[in-house]
């Protein structure tokens, strides 16, 4: 029969190790805010203030008002004005432009004609997201001055305003400002969760065979479940501290919306934390060196949740194999449950799904840690 005296006695020797270990103590705690200030600043996918030099072959009035939408718009910020192609290739090579704008001589007379005039953009694709970004940007600057030069022409014509058949009124939903850090910043919370729990779990049990003290431990009367669960209650403790030190950072520091429940967020971190917490004691019960199994327990853990939950690169975007593999990536489905509860202010009413399989993974780790330390002793 389990008894709740031998599992806080495990939990209580558990503790004592991380206060004596302070630089464990102290990781657990730095280690959530500098993600949270690492990713929040640093990873950002907003297109604002764009480099950019302009070659000006017209030099006409035309050609200015077309250039005056770029020096107006957030996007961009004309950096020089040049007067060959040498130049703006020294600026891109050394970075100091990414985006060149080449306007062609005829630029006015074209456009007086009523002809079309190509104006040519140059973008340093080295930088593929904001490449493709920029080169849409520079489009809707050239189709608003083709509306402008249009709508003046019918003035003139007297033929009254001009009038689109069709008008397209966008609208984005959960993130009308579109800001990448709303979207960032819940999967930070995932990523903090792992590292954590992966990190700090992984060495328990390979600690213990390491200083000698796992037979002292099996020796004694307490059983497998107990040492198993002991061990992990002071990291669980630790992980919805670090938690709520990211949340609130998120809030404070980049005023990330929460809208759905904070009960809710906690619940579903619970859950994920319970997964991977037992994932880094399975770990560390398989390996008995704690240089190993950190190694280990990082690159099954962290690597995964990076790169294949969504979190930075969106899944539909993957190769179908890799799309099939991230269904057995528990952080994709507590990131989709974070979005929801963060950006959307929705349920389980809609996200019981994700639930229901992040309390999945949760249980197979649980039941997988008790068996192969059970194992182990035999």
């Amino acid at each position: 029969m389990l008894s709740a005296r031998r599992f806080m006695a495990v939990a209580r020797k558990e503790w004592i190790h991380i206060i004596r270990d302070w630089r464990s103590l102290l990781l657990a705690v730095v280690i959530p805010a500098a993600l949270i200030l690492l990713f929040g600043y640093a990873l950002n996918m907003d297109l604002r203030n764009v480099p950019t030099v302009v070659w000006d072959q017209s030099r006409s009035p035309e050609s200015r008002e077309f250039l005056s939408l770029f020096d107006g718009s957030p996007y961009f910020s004309i950096q020089q004005y040049h007067t060959g192609y040498s130049r703006i290739q020294e600026d891109l090579d050394s970075g100091r432009a990414m985006v060149a704008v080449v306007i062609p001589s005829d630029f006015a007379r074209m456009i007086h004609r009523g002809e079309p005039v190509d104006v040519q953009v140059i973008v340093d694709g080295s930088d593929a997201n904001t490449a493709h970004l920029a080169v849409a940007y520079t489009g809707s600057v050239g189709m608003i001055y083709s509306r402008q030069i249009v709508a003046r022409r019918i003035g003139l014509m007297g033929a009254g305003e001009l009038v689109e058949p069709v008008e397209m009124q966008p609208r984005a939903w959960y993130n009308p400002d579109l800001k990448s850090q709303n979207v960032i910043l819940p999967g930070i919370l995932a990523v903090v969760v792992m590292v954590i729990a992966a990190m700090m779990t992984s060495v328990t049990v390979a600690r213990e065979w390491e200083m000698g003290t796992m037979e002292q431990l099996i020796s004694t009367p307490v059983r497998v479940p107990e040492i198993v669960f002991g061990k992990v209650l002071p990291y669980f403790v630790l992980g919805l501290v670090d938690v709520g030190i990211a949340a609130a950072l998120g809030e404070w520091l980049f005023h990330v919306p929460l809208r759905g429940s904070p009960a809710l967020l906690f619940l579903s971190a619970s859950i994920f934390l319970t997964g991977a917490l037992f994932f880094g004691i399975t770990v560390s019960i398989l390996m008995k060196t704690q240089v190993l199994a950190t190694q280990i327990a990082m690159i099954a853990g962290f690597l995964p949740t990076m790169l294949l939950s969504g979190f930075v690169f969106a899944i539909e975007n993957m190769p179908s194999l890799i799309q099939c593999i991230t269904y057995i990536v528990p952080a994709r489905y507590f990131i989709a449950l974070l979005r929801g509860i963060y950006l959307k202010g929705i349920g389980l009413e809609v996200l019981w799904i994700n639930a229901v399989l992040l309390g999945l993974y949760a249980a197979i780790m649980v039941v997988l840690a008790n068996r192969k330390l059970r194992l182990k002793l035999e």
